[in-house]
């Protein structure tokens, strides 16, 4: 089966000056998702659609068949929270969310305020761990 073609692709804009653009209330957060991101995969950061930094390759098959190519991990500053975006290590995510400190799940994305209403230490182990799995 052919890979999908996703609405949200990978593009060659900055980073840099993606996150120039973001509060400066929420900009040293991202900062320091960047950094944390990037130090567990290895990779440098992606623009992914106009809104989203992202980080490694992440190859995915469905079982129908349907194949495409993500980001290991990623987050975007949206309106509300940092919504953070792992890839791998579903099933041990349980463990680091015990200890991370106030937050929300929603499918495969974890939403935070800031990285002040979490352990830093917890947060970048369970990155660590997505890019593992």
């Amino acid at each position: 089966m052919a890979k999908a073609t996703l609405k949200t692709q990978a593009t060659t804009k900055s980073v840099t000056a993606f996150l120039k653009t973001v509060d400066a209330g929420r900009r040293a957060d991202c900062e320091a998702l960047a950094e944390m991101m990037g130090k567990a995969t290895g990779a440098p950061a992606v623009m992914w659609g106009t809104a989203i930094v992202g980080f490694g390759k992440f190859p995915y098959k469905y079982a129908t068949g349907r194949e495409g190519d993500w980001f290991q991990v990623g987050f975007s500053p949206r309106k509300t929270s940092l919504t953070l975006y792992m890839m791998g290590g579903r099933e041990r995510r349980p463990k680091f969310l015990a200890k991370l400190g106030k937050h929300k799940v929603a499918g495969s994305c974890l939403h935070i305020k800031s990285l002040a209403d979490v352990d830093r230490k917890v947060l970048a182990a369970m990155i660590a761990d997505a890019v593992k799995a």
